[in-house]
């Protein structure tokens, strides 16, 4: 019985951190760019007071043992990088990554981040940046003065229109091997991390890079009703494993009263 309290109690922990994780997934159901987190759930550590595939005498072999669990933990919240809906806004520093692919982003302390939030804008000395001001990579050039039309295809070619004449470059993306591997930063920002591999640049388009779409945005990929399941799922399994913990208590507490 005080397996089974030790057990409820893991499984209630584990159930919170899974309820954790579904409810920021839907606090960030508008989000651009954003990408759910899934929980992994792994099994404890069991006690065998009888081992399978013992002697059990007279060279035969106990053909089943005995095997107490110890309960849950989570071991991993991976994240989902499955496409997001592209939203039309229109606005032409708004651009959308449709397919496998990040842009850099610049962090004040020099270090690069990557972000799937492709709502761009442009500072004051014409350097395009994110909207915390954090200068883009990607080989995005800074736009010309005045600049009366920017023109962006989906395999990266910049076109920006002035009236000192035409601009041209080619915007470049990174991808990883394991992109669930990466560091989430908050602010729609990741990290390279050991397990997620190094960056590869490539051109949008092309060996498996994403396209790009001018005047679209990357919604959340968090589906609001499956995350809903999930919370009620979730719930419920908190509630089962605290029933047991009540169980295991009542049991003991006639135990306690025996001798009365």
């Amino acid at each position: 019985m005080l397996l089974s309290l030790y057990s409820g109690a893991t499984g209630m922990q584990a159930q919170q951190l899974n309820l954790n994780t579904i409810s920021n997934n839907l606090a960030n159901v508008n989000t651009t760019g954003f990408k759910r987190s899934k929980v992994e759930f792994q099994d404890l550590l069991y006690q065998k007071p009888r081992a399978v595939g013992t002697d059990a005498g007279g060279g035969e072999l106990v053909p089943t043992g005995v095997e107490m669990g110890n309960g849950s933990r989570v071991v991993a919240t991976a994240k989902m990088f499955t496409q997001g809906q592209l939203n039309q806004t229109g606005e032409k520093y708004d651009v959308a990554i449709q397919g496998d692919g990040f842009f850099e982003v610049q962090r004040p302390d020099g270090t690069t981040a990557y972000t799937r939030d492709g709502a761009l804008k442009v500072s004051s000395d014409g350097k395009v940046t994110t909207s915390d001001g954090l200068p883009l990579l990607s080989n995005f050039q800074p736009i010309t003065a005045g600049a009366t039309d920017v023109s962006i295809s989906s395999t990266g070619d910049v076109t920006v229109t002035s009236p000192s004449g035409n601009q041209s470059f080619r915007v470049q993306l990174v991808r990883f091997n394991n992109p669930s591997g990466l560091r989430s930063l908050g602010g729609n920002l990741y990290e390279e991390s050991p397990a997620s591999g190094t960056a590869a640049q490539g051109n949008p388009g092309e060996e498996g890079f994403g396209t790009l779409n001018q005047g679209y945005l990357e919604g959340s990929n968090v589906n609001v009703v499956e995350e809903m399941v999930n919370m009620i799922t979730a719930q419920r399994a908190y509630e089962i494993n605290s029933k047991s913990i009540q169980t295991s208590d009542e049991m003991l507490q006639k135990i306690s009263q025996l001798k009365q």
